[in-house]
């Protein structure tokens, strides 16, 4: 299969609740959801933007050939440069076409909430 998709998403909206219920497997997250359905792996790089301050980053993630990954925000680095509790927004830049999708998992409460959408396709 070729590849479908576009080469630079953007993710305007991000924000890793505090807390969580409910075993770790269900912790709150953010992840961007990359597609890639042609043969040659895609290398993507990511970087964070924050209302306060400089954008950290990039973040280098590689989607294998035919293949999708789920890249939680917060395993992005160890550098403390992603405070759970604080806005930030994403762009994703690919060598590839691929296809990206952002989700929120929110378990402060029992009662879990999915937020999901299709990222900004910008090139």
């Amino acid at each position: 299969m070729e590849h479908i998709g576009r080469h630079v998403w953007a993710i305007a909206e991000g924000f890793i609740p505090q807390s969580s219920t409910g075993p770790e497997s269900m912790a709150s997250h953010e992840t961007a959801c990359i597609l890639n359905t042609g043969d040659q792996d895609a290398h993507v790089e990511i970087t964070l933007f924050f209302p306060d301050r400089e954008p950290a980053g990039p973040y280098a993630v590689t989607v294998p050939a035919r293949r999708t990954l789920h890249q939680r925000f917060g395993e992005l680095a160890d550098d403390g440069s992603l405070s759970v509790g604080a806005d930030y927004a994403s762009v994703l830049v690919s060598d590839v076409p691929v296809v990206v999708q952002h989700t929120r998992l929110d378990s402060r409460q029992a009662a879990n909430a999915l937020l999901s959408t299709i990222a900004y396709p910008a090139s």
